[in-house]
């Protein structure tokens, strides 16, 4: 797919901090103010059985930061193909968390041939407040863009407590909204959080989707999730107790997801 705004021979590609092992191939996308370190927990289950490819997304980690990127969703994919390509990864298992989920979906449903499985781990599926029937559901989606709002219009108090929440994270460096980064936080925040299509997304794409969240994560819109789980092709898998981190519980999850979807895909094709 081809963006107006776009040179697909130009496009720098996104860092990738890790292509090790072997099997069925593993594509790990962090979310937003993240990076790969997202997935400290859950790479070291994959490697024995798979090829695990782990790409910071553009704008982060030690990916590039173009003057002039507008961070839409429509951009993180093309500069995901784009890498994807270079490293000649086929058909793979994409596995997204946060931004990434939402970001991965998107990829699935414009690039079918390309996705065995999906793994969306504690995606912030949202909807406009007015498509929420219930008036408790529809307050609270409008909080939560109202908060986003204020965290995009607030930059100081932002930075100050993502470093607080940083020092807080039982991962190291998982969380970083800095000067360095503040435009492709704020603008992907904007751009493809805000103002989403995961529904539809998600419900475009033909290979099998496995669900993975906390019960306790702050981040996650209920009425959004339940439209999800609905679908035929979605697995659901809740870890109790867990939040938006990938903690060594939720990790287990994601890697005996990953391994269910890359069994059944081998054993069929």
């Amino acid at each position: 797919m081809r963006w107006p705004w776009s040179s697909r021979n130009t496009l720098p590609l996104l860092h990738v901090d890790i292509d090790e092992g072997e099997g069925p191939t593993v594509v790990l996308v962090h979310g937003i103010a993240s990076s790969t370190t997202t997935f400290t927990n859950v790479i070291p289950m994959l490697l024995p059985d798979h090829r695990v490819v782990a790409i910071d997304l553009l704008g982060f980690g030690a990916s590039p930061s173009p003057a002039d990127a507008g961070y839409t969703i429509e951009e993180h994919v093309e500069y995901l193909e784009r890498t994807l390509a270079s490293l000649d990864v086929g058909r793979c298992i994409l596995v997204g968390h946060s931004l990434g989920s939402l970001i991965v979906a998107r990829y699935a449903a414009t690039h079918a041939e390309a996705v065995r499985a999906l793994v969306l781990v504690s995606p912030p599926v949202y909807l406009p407040p007015d498509a929420f029937g219930d008036p408790v559901e529809r307050t609270a989606m409008g909080l939560y863009l109202r908060a986003y709002e204020f965290l995009r219009s607030n930059k100081r108090f932002t930075i100050r407590n993502a470093a607080v929440l940083s020092r807080l994270s039982p991962i190291k460096d998982v969380l970083e909204v800095s000067e360095r980064n503040w435009r492709a936080f704020t603008l992907s925040l904007q751009h493809a959080i805000e103002t989403q299509t995961a529904v539809s997304d998600i419900a475009a794409v033909s290979a099998p989707v496995q669900l993975v969240y906390g019960t306790l994560d702050p981040f996650l819109m209920p009425g959004g999730l339940r439209i999800v789980e609905q679908m035929r092709h979605v697995s659901v898998h809740r870890v109790a107790g867990g939040d938006h981190v990938i903690r060594p519980r939720m990790a287990r999850v994601v890697a005996t997801a990953v391994a269910s979807v890359a069994a059944r895909e081998f054993r069929v094709g």
